[in-house]
């Protein structure tokens, strides 16, 4: 199962879902691989840490690899490294992906990504695609590559608005390259039950009849110490009011609910 996390709105928690709901995954037993296509590479800093900025090899390398003809390419399973986590592997990004992104677009390269993770598939149960806060090569990539889209939802005006273009981008893709892709539904993140704006907000999008999944992830400021550390909400606190929402999250979508 290969599962795109996408929003081209930032700040609305992509990186951040991504990372609890692969390590969950992983310590469910599932082999999970988790692609950080962010330059940021905020995922690629939240599961290695310290390590992350000797990271190698990384995405960038593999795109760059694409770009040329050589008669002996590195495999792409040597792109998935481990991480601190049983069980979660990850493909690191590197700010390197801005600069080639021109290229790349220019070389039409748009299925590669979709290319490489088949050829990996096998090796892995679940895959999470994190992606730029824009709708750029990158983001088109994962949504061609991917099963299904997870779409994060921060409870706010600017992105209820933003939803509509959204799901306008996801069925374009849909229609012109990856029939099979599913909106899996809209995650809704930083959600405060006792204020009135999240409520209404909620309420507005389920009248429309918007695929809002039955688990809201509340807004903690635990989850800065779960950046801060390195360590996803399940190996932070895993008894955590999140965390159990996380899990829940996760089962939900393994078709699992609790």
């Amino acid at each position: 199962m290969k599962r795109v996390v996408f929003n081209q709105k930032g700040g609305v928690g992509k990186s951040t879902i991504t990372c609890n709901l692969a390590a969950i995954s992983a310590a469910k037993g599932y082999r999970t691989l988790v692609v950080d296509l962010d330059p940021q590479c905020n995922t690629t800093h939240y599961l290695l840490g310290a390590t992350a900025e000797e990271a190698s090899p990384t995405l960038a390398d593999l795109f760059e690899q694409m770009l040329t003809i050589r008669f002996e390419q590195r495999p792409t399973r040597d792109y998935a490294r481990p991480t601190p986590f049983a069980g979660l592997h990850l493909m690191a990004a590197s700010p390197k992906l801005e600069e080639l992104m021109s290229k790349l677009e220019s070389r039409y390269k748009i299925y590669k990504l979709r290319d490489a993770l088949a050829e990996l598939a096998p090796d892995f149960d679940h895959i999470y695609i994190d992606t730029p806060p824009a709708l750029n090569f990158y983001t088109r990539s994962a949504l061609i590559a991917a099963d299904r889209c997870l779409i994060p939802f921060d409870c706010d005006d600017f992105s209820r608005r933003a939803l509509y273009a959204l799901l306008a981008n996801v069925d374009e893709i849909r229609a012109d390259h990856n029939p099979a892709l599913q909106i899996e539904g809209i995650v809704v993140n930083q959600f405060q039950p006792r204020a009135s704006l999240p409520q209404q907000l909620v309420a507005a999008l389920r009248s429309e009849g918007l695929p809002l999944l039955p688990t809201y992830l509340s807004a903690s400021v635990k989850i800065r110490e779960s950046h801060q550390l390195a360590r996803p909400m399940i190996h932070l606190d895993a008894r955590h009011k999140l965390s159990r929402e996380y899990q829940a999250l996760h089962d939900h979508l393994d078709g699992h609910p609790a």
